[in-house]
């Protein structure tokens, strides 16, 4: 029987309702019963490492070092067929990515998750695991990055992301649709990426900061980075990639004097930033000024990437190159 690692982390995946409050909290143990869902022993072997219970707002970039490393030593042992990555929903799509960045191996590395905790009705945790394991398993899944499985869906990390507050249905990629599902006990692909990216990092730049522009933005804020030990940023900025007239001002002091590296992103969850407008604080301005366009990933995912690969180089030429396939 094939062997699979489930790396338990947390989440509500891993939490129970306090009686007396009604919210819902981690609970002692509860990992264990994660990674022995019904259904598991008839599928595969199961090897379970307990990394965390931390609700996923608790996720650390180094943590998140900590887990690729984990998973890439697991990975080395020829018995294992592939890695299920248990995690809350609030930053999965952050931790996915960046183990499809930094995990060197093709065997299948799937992270899944619950909206609903044990304790409530229509709990879908467990299927999600079994559904996750199946997909692990799957040859088809060789060599397409790190996954995200929920709700029987099947979704690239690149691409994915939260959509919905509460419903079981809030993993999504807009714009792309899933790579596969799962169908009983068959996993189904419709398509596969046409270009994905892996690094071999031994550190991360962890300071790197995430800014949402906005009416009125005046760039006061993005003055304060550097003195509050920022070593780059990620605007979300509007439609194709333009800002306010004053967040330009701010930006090219960080560029010109500073050498900082500006990552810029699109507020809108659909199509791909580009400097097409001229005015000051227009993309194409932007562009000219230095700032470095991300196409086509969220500005959460964009971060994670500059995070990576600040710890390749600090050639601004350079990240830029990097930037150019996301």
């Amino acid at each position: 029987m094939p062997e699979i690692a489930i790396i338990t982390t947390g989440g509500t995946i891993a939490m129970v309702r306090d009686p007396s409050t009604g919210a819902s909290v981690p609970a002692s143990g509860m990992n264990v019963h994660v990674a022995e869902v019904d259904g598991l022993s008839a599928i595969a072997k199961i090897r379970h490492y307990d990394f965390s219970n931390v609700p996923s707002p608790y996720m650390t970039p180094s943590m998140l070092w900590n887990l690729s490393s984990l998973v890439n030593d697991i990975l080395k042992d020829e018995n294992i067929a592939g890695v299920v990555i248990t995690h809350g929903t609030d930053t999965l799509e952050e931790s996915a990515y960046f183990l499809d960045l930094t995990v060197q191996s093709d065997k299948p590395v799937v992270c899944t998750a619950a909206m609903r905790n044990i304790n409530e009705l229509g709990t879908d945790g467990p299927r999600n695991v079994v559904s996750s394991v199946k997909v692990a398993l799957s040859p088809a899944s060789r060599g397409l990055g790190t996954l995200v499985c929920l709700n029987d869906e099947i979704h690239a990390a690149k691409e994915v992301t939260k959509t919905y507050t509460s419903n079981v249905a809030t993993f999504d990629s807009p714009g792309y649709g899933p790579l596969g599902i799962v169908d009983e006990d068959k996993v189904v692909y419709f398509r596969r990426l046409y270009y994905r990216e892996n690094y071999r990092v031994r550190f991360i730049e962890e300071n790197v900061a995430l800014i949402k522009t906005f009416v009125g933005d005046d760039g006061r804020i993005i003055e304060k980075l550097p003195e509050l030990g920022y070593k780059g940023l990620v605007i979300e900025a509007f439609g194709r990639g333009n800002v306010p007239p004053k967040v330009e001002d701010a930006l090219k002091v960080l560029i010109k004097d500073l050498s900082f590296p500006v990552v810029i992103t699109s507020r809108c969850f659909k199509g791909r930033v580009l400097g097409i407008y001229g005015y000051k604080g227009g993309g194409r301005s932007l562009h000219d000024l230095g700032v470095i366009f991300a196409p086509g990933l969220s500005s959460q995912k964009a971060r994670i990437k500059l995070m990576v690969v600040m710890g390749l180089t600090d050639d601004l030429t350079k990240i830029a190159e990097y930037f150019q396939h996301s």
